[in-house]
């Protein structure tokens, strides 16, 4: 079942959403996305949280790409990026907790500043982590939480008033990623701990204190 209440807000700021994070922040940042998204192959690839398409500009060309969006309005204004997207882009409403893809079905998944939207990001990333193939991997690039001061301070009072009207601003996206069962391969500070990119995979085999001794065994 969609989560009515997140798609209306992003329903809402889908006609403002362009001015408010279209300008310094794409700028800004696009240099460490399209080095993110340089690591799209040739497999089945999903990109959650198209928005109105900002990112589509730095994918590399040539790819097929399935998105997927809550909002039914964001897409609506992602379409002149999508239709000039040298590749294809099948865009599709749909939201992260209610995903209609079969398990095991994607090569590749990225997002970009995605989960600190999700109303419950593990298990968000768990649901992302049934449709990715074993091995898999998941790329994303995240604005988190800081450990420091006094940015943890601000991030924390911010965040009661950000996510009524968007994201939240403290959340610990890394060791969520852990915690929805993904191995992190690597992750890249881009702005002190705040900007940064994630790389993991799904295992493709359960860890070996996971596995059931002959002992244990039933």
């Amino acid at each position: 079942m969609t989560d009515t209440l997140t798609r209306d807000k992003w329903d809402r700021a889908a006609s403002t959403f362009d001015l408010m994070a279209g300008g310094g922040a794409e700028k800004r940042w696009k240099t460490a996305k399209q080095h993110l998204f340089s690591h799209m192959g040739d497999g089945t690839i999903l990109f959650m949280a198209l928005g109105t398409g900002l990112d589509i500009p730095v994918f590399p060309p040539g790819k097929t790409i399935t998105a997927i969006d809550i909002s039914p309005k964001m897409l609506h204004c992602a379409q002149p990026r999508i239709a000039a997207y040298d590749g294809s882009i099948n865009a599709l409403t749909m939201d992260v907790h209610a995903m209609d893809f079969p398990d095991q079905h994607f090569d590749q998944i990225f997002t970009s500043c995605t989960f600190c939207s999700v109303p419950n990001p593990v298990e968000g990333l768990r649901a992302i982590k049934r449709v990715l193939k074993p091995g898999g991997e998941l790329f994303m690039f995240e604005h988190t939480g800081s450990q420091f001061f006094p940015f943890k301070l601000m991030m924390d009072i911010m965040t009661p008033l950000s996510r009524k009207v968007g994201p939240e601003m403290n959340r610990p996206t890394s060791a969520n990623v852990s915690a929805a069962g993904f191995e992190i391969t690597k992750i890249e500070n881009i702005y002190l701990d705040v900007v940064k990119t994630i790389y993991a995979r799904v295992p493709s085999s359960p860890p070996e204190s996971s596995r059931d001794s002959p002992e244990q065994a039933s």
